[in-house]
Order: structure tokens, then C-alpha cells, then sequence
């Protein structure tokens, strides 16, 4: 009974998101790709919706949630604009969870508190020109003072960076070579010494404002995040969340590149009957929609894992998730621009606006040259693959 009650909650949810997304997101999306601002009012009512503390305690102004119910959400506002979407993991995931995890009670207070209710917003800086997928080449380095820590280095391709309160930043300790010198440091951007750098301008998830950053500030001790030279172990303790709020992501997008383009077949005539009854147009349907099926169904199936604290295959099944749900969506995006023909890279019509967001997915979590290396590797150890 447990479980069914936990589906029909779930399912509840998914329509309340879904009708808030209907009602206040997809009338404003394309104003938020052609503008390319941070959208403060939807991102105040995500807050104001208890949207952005969903897993986060009760007890610190969150909702006590499970990840499979946030993952419904990301799914959800995913249909509704990617930027947002992109814009809100980064508030709940990745630019507060070390917060949760390791700060002190004082953090909680100034920090994790404020963003859940909308009132900081926060990111995460680890990647770096020459350091992406590559974590041993980070060049920031954290050096110990008489009052805590002196931070300097540059990131770039941090999301909310021109608009972020705080800051997760990754750094070495060290010059030593390899992993594990990597720790974590808590950053108010108010800190002397911290600067926004260089706007990116991407190709899409436009009001996703991202960009470099420049450090050399003093932190206190508190500063650092978790144990010295574990930052690397607590990085990799929420990558397969982030790897599979990905393919959530991804599963949002494509599920409204669909149903766009089913309604465009359905409507469109030529040669006098709807495209949709030619059987070339009906295969990519066909196709379109057995990708997302199995992409569903197996990303699912890993958030399940995940709350039932899977250990053992669910790095690599959530590697699989990513990767799937992501080059699924980004092969959706392609036929629906066919599907619409002229009209698919026309502006008036959102087919191009999902072609140009699904880019933005394939990269964060690790690349799908990266996540096949890491697959492909599991395989060979295990001599196939056998869950």
C-alpha cells in the first residue's frame, strides 16, 4: 500500500507542476530564449511553490520529498523552458547540496535557508578552461592562512554566475598531481576580491545566464566544505543525482518536442490529407516515441535506485541514463525541425527553440564520449553486463 500510495502522490504532483508549467512557464518561454534575461519573477514563484527545496529537510524549509518525485519536477518544467529548468537544478542540486551536507548550522541559516525561498540564488564552480571532465588539471588552488584560506583561480561555463549569491567552489590544496588534493570551499559573492567575468553566449538555454568567474579572496575556515582532499569523493557522492536529473531533463524536452510535432502532423495537409497518415511521417513518431518510452523507463528505474540506496551498478546505470535520455532527446529535437520541414527553422515556431536547448544537455555530467569510456569500461571489467 505504501508504494501505491507513493505513485498517486507522485502522480498528483506530476499534474500540479504540470499545470503551473501550462499556466506561468510556456506562455513566457520563448520571451525567455529571445531576451536571454534571468527570469527573477517565475524563479520567485518556484521558490514561493516549495519547487526548490523539494528533497531538502522540512525542518530546514524544504519539503522532505523523495528524488524520484524531484525528478518529476525537473521533467516537468523541462517541457516548460530548459532555461528555467537548468536554472532551478542548479538551486536544488548541485549550487546547495554540499551546503546541506557539510556546512555548519550557521550556513544553513545564511545560506541554504535564504535560497530554498528564493532569496539567494547559488551555483557551482568546478569546471575550469583546461579542467572539465579532467578534475586532476584544476588550477585553483586553496592555500591555508593564519585566518582560514586564501582562494584564487578562474572558472568558466558556471551557470548563474552573473546572479549568484554563493558560490561551491572546487580547488586543490596543493600542487601535488592527482584527486586527492581536491576539496570544497563555501564563497559569499560578496567577498573582496571575487569578480563575474566574461558572459558566454550559448545557443540556446539563453536566460541560463552563464559565464566565467575570477577568485582571489580570503575565506574563514569554516569555509571548507567536508574533509580536506574529499572533494572529489563528495562530488562523485551526487553525480549519478546529477547525471540522472539530466536525463529527466532530457525526457521533459523531448516530450514536448513530440507532442508539438504530432500536433503539427495531425494539422499540416499535403497532397490532401495530414502529413501525419504518410508513412514516413508516422515512422519518426513511431521512432520518437519509442526512444523517450525506453528512455523513461530505464531513467526511472535508476531514480528508484537511487531512493531505495542503490550501491553497486548505479554509477553506471546512471551513466546509461544520462546518456541515453540525452542522445535520445537530442534525435526527438532533429526529426521534429523534419517533421515541420521550412517551419523548423523558422523563429515563430518552437521546433528550432528545441533543436538549439538540447545541445546544452549533452555536456554537463560528463559528455557522451566520457560516459560511454566510463560505461564501456564497466563492461569489459565485468565481462558483459548482467544487472
Amino acid at each position: 500500500m505504501a508504494d501505491a500510495r507513493s505513485s498517486e502522490e507522485r502522480r498528483l504532483f506530476r499534474a500540479s507542476v504540470r499545470a503551473f508549467v501550462e499556466r506561468e512557464v510556456l506562455p513566457r518561454a520563448e520571451e525567455l530564449d529571445q531576451h536571454g534575461r534571468f527570469p527573477q519573477q517565475l524563479f520567485g514563484r518556484l521558490a514561493e511553490l516549495g519547487y526548490l527545496g523539494l528533497r531538502y529537510p522540512e525542518a530546514l524549509g524544504g519539503q522532505d520529498a523523495d528524488f524520484a518525485t524531484e525528478c518529476v519536477f525537473y521533467e516537468e518544467l523541462a517541457a516548460g523552458s530548459l532555461s528555467l529548468a537548468a536554472i532551478a537544478a542548479m538551486q536544488s542540486l548541485m549550487g546547495t547540496v554540499f551546503v546541506y551536507r557539510f556546512g555548519t548550522p550557521e550556513q544553513h541559516n545564511s545560506y541554504l535557508r535564504p535560497a530554498l525561498r528564493g532569496e539567494r540564488i547559488a551555483t557551482f564552480a568546478l569546471t575550469e578552461p583546461e579542467a572539465g571532465s579532467d578534475l586532476g588539471g584544476l588550477r585553483t588552488r586553496a592555500r591555508r592562512t593564519a585566518d582560514g584560506w586564501h582562494l584564487t583561480g578562474s572558472k568558466t561555463w558556471i551557470t548563474n554566475a552573473p546572479v549568484a549569491s554563493f558560490l561551491t567552489v572546487g580547488a586543490k590544496t596543493s600542487d601535488e598531481p592527482g584527486l586527492k588534493n581536491i576539496a570544497l570551499f563555501l564563497l559569499d559573492a560578496d567577498t573582496p576580491g571575487f569578480a563575474v567575468g566574461r558572459p558566454i553566449e550559448k545557443l540556446g538555454t539563453r536566460s541560463s545566464l552563464t559565464s566565467e568567474v575570477h577568485i582571489d579572496c580570503e575565506v574563514p575556515p569554516e569555509a571548507l566544505l567536508g574533509a580536506e582532499g574529499d572533494g572529489v569523493k563528495n562530488v562523485g557522492g551526487v553525480l549519478s543525482e546529477i547525471r540522472i536529473m539530466t536525463a529527466f531533463l532530457a525526457l521533459g524536452l523531448g516530450r514536448r518536442a513530440l507532442l508539438d510535432s504530432a500536433t503539427y502532423a495531425a494539422e499540416r495537409q499535403a497532397f490532401g490529407k495530414p502529413i501525419g497518415e504518410y508513412q514516413l511521417i508516422a515512422a519518426k513518431l513511431a521512432d520518437m516515441a519509442t526512444d523517450l518510452q525506453a528512455a523513461r523507463t530505464l531513467s526511472t528505474e535508476v531514480a528508484r535506485q537511487v531512493d531505495e540506496g542503490g550501491t553497486g551498478p548505479l554509477t553506471t546505470l546512471a551513466a546509461m541514463a544520462k546518456l541515453h535520455a540525452t542522445e535520445a532527446c537530442v534525435r526527438i529535437v532533429d526529426e521534429t525541425t523534419r517533421i515541420f520541414g521550412s517551419y523548423g527553422f523558422a523563429s515563430e515556431y518552437a521546433a528550432q527553440r528545441y533543436f538549439r536547448d538540447a545541445r546544452f544537455l549533452l555536456s554537463g555530467g560528463g559528455t557522451s564520449e566520457i560516459l560511454r569510456t566510463l560505461i564501456g569500461r564497466d563492461v569489459l571489467r565485468q565481462g558483459g553486463w548482467d544487472t
